[in-house]
């Protein structure tokens, strides 16, 4: 079984910065794409930022150049330092492994973590 753990999420004044950090654990071989996405009261579920394992970042427009995404193949964790922050970025981030490969199963699967609530006041 594959879990990934969040942490970082927290309340920041608008134009502060917070840190989200997720770690994925289990018998795992390799994962292909981590990222994070985010859900607002009565919005859809959207890509904040994805980056694959031969390190091809994706952004949502609404981050660029403030968000930085990274990820360490090695402890299988992905990171996301998040400047600039806007009122509009509140949300539950979640964490998303895709493309994850265990031991002793033939197929690929996605994981997802628990969220971590942002709140950015204005």
């Amino acid at each position: 079984q594959v879990q990934l753990v969040e942490s970082g999420g927290g309340l920041v004044q608008a134009g502060g910065s917070l840190r989200l950090s997720c770690a994925a654990s289990g018998s795992i071989i390799s994962i292909n794409t981590m990222g994070w996405y985010r859900q607002a009261p009565g919005k859809q579920r959207e890509l904040v930022a994805a980056i694959t394992s031969g390190g091809s970042t994706n952004y949502a427009d609404s981050v660029k150049g403030r968000f930085t995404i990274s990820r360490d193949n090695a402890k299988n964790t992905v990171h996301l330092p998040m400047n600039s922050l806007k009122p509009e970025d509140t949300a539950v981030y979640y964490c998303n492994a895709d493309g994850v490969k265990v031991l002793f199963r033939p197929l690929t699967h996605d994981y997802w973590g628990q969220g971590t609530q942002v709140t950015v006041s204005s």
